[in-house]
């Protein structure tokens, strides 16, 4: 059937006039059905319902978890660009004030109702086996290891494929335009801007909680000198870390942990990183994580955060990013994480937006992931591949569109006399980028 012709009469109709209902508008996006029938408008991403599980699915999971278990199955799709089809679906959001309305018994009738007629009435079908089972309290150690484990740890050879050379998976630092400045050209940049700000030089002390593949841990001893303990909960990366300080000869200046951060001990760090970890923490718990930091570094030592945050009227996260990719995880406006860490005694500096940087790192993790969809297939799993394009597509938009953020939050241990060793001028902590 030619993707113009609208059949007048199928499940695409019917399918359509549930939209209608559940968001309180007109369907924004044409739908084609698994009968071939159309709805919607004419023009605009077409979405292709592939099977009547997807409709079952929905009945039992309505919104956007239900919306995504479907597409990470294949039992829905885009035909076209995922990002124009979920910028419209946005975009109608907005502009059409289109809202999903808690259903009545009469529009759950009708659902079922429609369900029974187009043959898709039937039991819950199970998850995706993609997605996260989490057992035990929130933010307990067992969960929260768990909760890590479940992205991190997919495999070194996944992420390998995915990230540049650097093995950063955070937000760069895009300190060139031209073609020849690279992923990787804005990884080194954010790195030698983080050590900057931290004002490390041979012979500092740095403890990296949630150090990930090492980019920094690496970059800071192989660059500055530094003495670095790199803590991570997730054993591949503990794992990939270890393998580089050897390769590397670095075991005199890295020491790589494996553990919590409510497990380290000790304290007097000359600086201490959170790179895209705090998000992880929890709201209940983040209070504690802040004293930590303030506890580890010492008096006139350094911290930078790095944490992504959620606009002030956004829901940060979501159903999906939750089931699939950060379970547990937890975004605030940036303002409310500035005064809990000045709420533990830590004084806050300086706090630099990086958002429109991290639309051009996302989107460049989703090239690449395009590029390499075959190989990434037979890593592993189609299912997982769609978790994953979902994932970027959806997350670069959302920092696109403002309702995520990420910000790098420096702040200094005052001294008891309330001093903060700090200079009276940042220019130096941006000098040299240039080079790189």
């Amino acid at each position: 059937m030619s993707p113009t012709r609208t059949v007048r009469t199928g499940a695409a109709q019917r399918l359509a006039a549930l939209v209608g209902t559940a968001l309180g508008g007109p369907l924004p996006v044409r739908l084609r059905a698994w009968d071939g029938s159309e709805a919607g408008p004419p023009e605009g991403p077409v979405v292709v319902v592939r099977s009547r599980r997807a409709l079952r699915r929905l009945l039992w999971q309505p919104g956007e978890l239900g919306l995504a278990q479907a597409y990470v199955t294949g039992e829905i799709d885009v035909e076209g660009d995922l990002a124009e089809g979920l910028r419209t679906l946005w975009s109608a959001a907005r502009e059409q004030r289109l809202h999903a309305p808690a259903p009545g018994v009469a529009d759950l009738a009708r659902a079922a109702g429609t369900a029974v007629l187009l043959g898709a009435a039937g039991p819950r079908p199970a998850a995706p086996a993609s997605q996260a089972r989490l057992r035990g309290g929130l933010h307990t150690k067992a969960r929260d290891r768990a909760a890590v484990r479940h992205h991190y740890d997919l495999s070194n050879a996944f992420y390998r494929l995915l990230l540049d050379e650097t093995m950063a998976y955070s937000c760069g630092y895009w300190a060139g335009e031209g073609p020849e400045f690279s992923a990787a050209d804005a990884q080194r940049a954010k790195l030698e801007l983080i050590c900057r700000k931290l004002a490390l030089e041979p012979g500092s002390r740095l403890l990296d909680i949630g150090c990930g593949w090492g980019s920094l841990t690496l970059y800071a001893a192989e660059r500055h000198k530094v003495r670095v303990t790199a803590v991570t909960l997730a054993g591949e990366q503990a794992a990939h870390v270890r393998e580089q300080v050897a390769e590397r000869g670095l075991g005199e200046l890295v020491e790589v942990v494996c553990q919590d951060y409510r497990d380290i001990a000790g304290g007097g760090y000359d600086a201490v990183s959170s790179v895209e970890m705090g998000e992880h923490v929890g709201d209940a718990q983040y209070p504690a994580f802040a004293g930590a930091l303030h506890r580890l570094v010492r008096p006139l030592g350094r911290v930078l955060v790095q944490q992504m945050a959620r606009g002030s009227n956004a829901p940060g996260g979501g159903a999906f990013i939750e089931a699939y990719i950060a379970p547990d995880m937890h975004m605030r406006p940036v303002g409310e994480t500035v005064g809990l860490l000045e709420g533990a005694g830590l004084e806050v500096r300086a706090v630099e937006s990086m958002r429109e940087h991290y639309v051009r790192t996302v989107e460049a993790w989703h090239r690449t992931l395009e590029e390499r969809w075959d190989d990434v297939v037979a890593l592993v799993g189609e299912e997982t591949a769609r978790v994953w394009r979902l994932y970027l597509v959806g997350g670069a938009l959302a920092f696109e569109e403002r309702r995520m953020g990420v910000d790098q939050i420096l702040c200094v241990r005052p001294a008891p006399g309330g001093g903060s060793g700090m200079p009276a001028t940042p220019e130096d902590w941006y000098a040299g980028l240039e080079r790189l």
